[in-house]
């Protein structure tokens, strides 16, 4: 019987994983920078401020609403997006565990 192999991995690295495969996209980079910057709930086309289509936007949008980067609050005809904020630290904090993990001095590998 087959099993996905992300299984045999701890919890934390799966998650890791999962969320940094939802930034993989140049795009949501973009989106997530932008939500960032302007440190609100936006609503409105946010096509206008990333070099793509609306449609494409709004995947890329579901995207990282699907992995909980970011909430998408709809509100009559309008949707309000924002980061969310403990999804988004709790990211930092296991980047940066997993980092701490990894030799990144010169004495680290030998050339």
């Amino acid at each position: 019987m087959a099993f996905a192999k992300k299984e045999l991995f701890d919890a934390e690295m799966q998650e890791c994983a999962d969320l940094y495969k939802a930034l993989s996209h140049p795009a949501r980079l973009a989106i997530m920078k932008y939500l960032a910057e302007t440190k609100t709930c936006i609503t409105g086309d946010i096509s206008e401020e990333i070099p793509l289509g609306r449609t494409t936007v709004n995947q890329h949008l579901a995207e990282l609403k699907s992995a909980g980067l970011i909430q998408g609050n709809i509100e009559g005809v309008k949707t309000y997006y924002c980061l969310d904020i403990m999804k988004v630290k709790k990211l930092k904090e296991m980047t940066g565990r997993f980092f701490g993990t990894v030799c990144c001095d010169d004495n680290c590998c030998e050339n």
